[in-house]
C-alpha cells in the first residue's frame, strides 16, 4: 500500500525543506504557512499502521505556535522601528537652523556681540581663563575669571583682541584652563553651535547633528537646544 498520496502544494514544499541535524533552507525561511502545510502533510501521509502519538502531535503544534509568535514579534519590531525612524525625521526637521549647547571648543562667532558659552570645572580653583585663538591657531584674546567654585562656569568673550579692537567674525577655539591640586589642567567647554543639517540614523541609528564650525555631533551630547 502507498503511504505518499499526496496533497495539494504540499509535495513541492516537502521538496524544499529538509529536517535534521543540518537542516537547509532553500529560499525563503520557513514560515508559520508552510510549517502549517507541512503539519497537515504529515498527518496525511502518516503510516495507519503506526499513527502519530498524541505527545508528537502536542509538540509539533506549540512549534507552530513558536513560529507563529516569532512572525508575530518580528512585524511588531518592524513597527516599532518605523515609527521611531519617523519620530527621528519630525525631531530632526524642527532642529535645523536652531543653536544647541554642545562640548566643543571650536565655534563659530559673531564679534559684532558678546560670545557666551561655559566651562565644566570639576573642583574649586583660584585661577580659571579661557584662551582665545583664530581659525590660524593665533592667540588673539584671553578670558580671566579669577577664583571660581567647581561646576559649571559661564563666561564670556566680547569678540575684541587684548589691545581691544574687535575682530571678524569667524571659528575660534577656546581652550579653557584652571589651577587645582597645585598644577594648571584643562577644562572641558560647552560651546552654542547652529544646526546646519541633521543626519538620519540608519536602522535606528542615532540622529547625529551637522554643526557649523564642529562637525557632526551624535544628538545624545546635545546639552541644550536654543530657539
Amino acid at each position: 500500500m502507498s503511504t505518499t498520496s499526496g496533497v495539494g502544494g504540499t509535495s513541492s514544499i516537502l521538496e524544499q525543506y529538509q529536517f535534521g541535524e543540518d537542516r537547509e533552507v532553500k529560499g525563503n525561511d520557513l514560515g508559520k504557512n508552510e510549517f502549517l502545510e507541512l503539519l497537515v502533510a504529515q498527518m496525511n501521509n502518516q503510516n495507519p499502521l503506526e499513527p502519530q502519538e498524541n505527545g508528537e502531535f502536542i509538540g509539533q503544534l506549540a512549534q507552530f505556535s513558536t513560529v507563529e509568535g516569532v512572525e508575530k514579534l518580528n512585524s511588531s519590531m518592524e513597527t516599532i522601528l518605523s515609527g521611531y525612524q519617523s519620530s527621528q525625521a519630525l525631531q530632526a526637521s524642527s532642529l535645523v537652523g536652531r543653536k544647541v549647547i554642545v562640548p566643543a571648543d571650536k565655534a563659530v562667532v559673531d564679534t559684532s556681540e558678546t560670545f557666551k558659552a561655559s566651562l565644566v570645572l570639576p573642583t574649586s580653583s583660584s585661577n580659571v581663563f579661557v584662551n582665545v585663538y583664530d581659525s590660524t591657531g593665533a592667540s588673539v584674546g584671553r578670558v580671566n575669571m579669577g577664583a571660581q567654585e567647581a561646576g559649571n562656569i559661564s563666561f564670556m568673550w566680547d569678540g575684541k583682541d587684548s589691545s581691544g579692537k574687535v575682530l571678524p567674525p569667524g571659528t575660534y577655539r577656546f581652550e579653557a584652563q584652571a589651577t587645582y591640586q597645585g598644577e594648571t589642567k584643562g577644562l572641558y567647554t560647552l560651546l552654542p553651535a547652529n544646526v546646519d543639517s541633521v543626519t538620519l540614523g540608519q536602522n535606528g541609528g542615532e540622529l547625529m547633528l551637522n554643526l557649523a564650525g564642529v562637525g557632526s555631533i551624535g544628538l545624545s551630547q546635545v546639552q541644550v537646544i536654543g530657539q
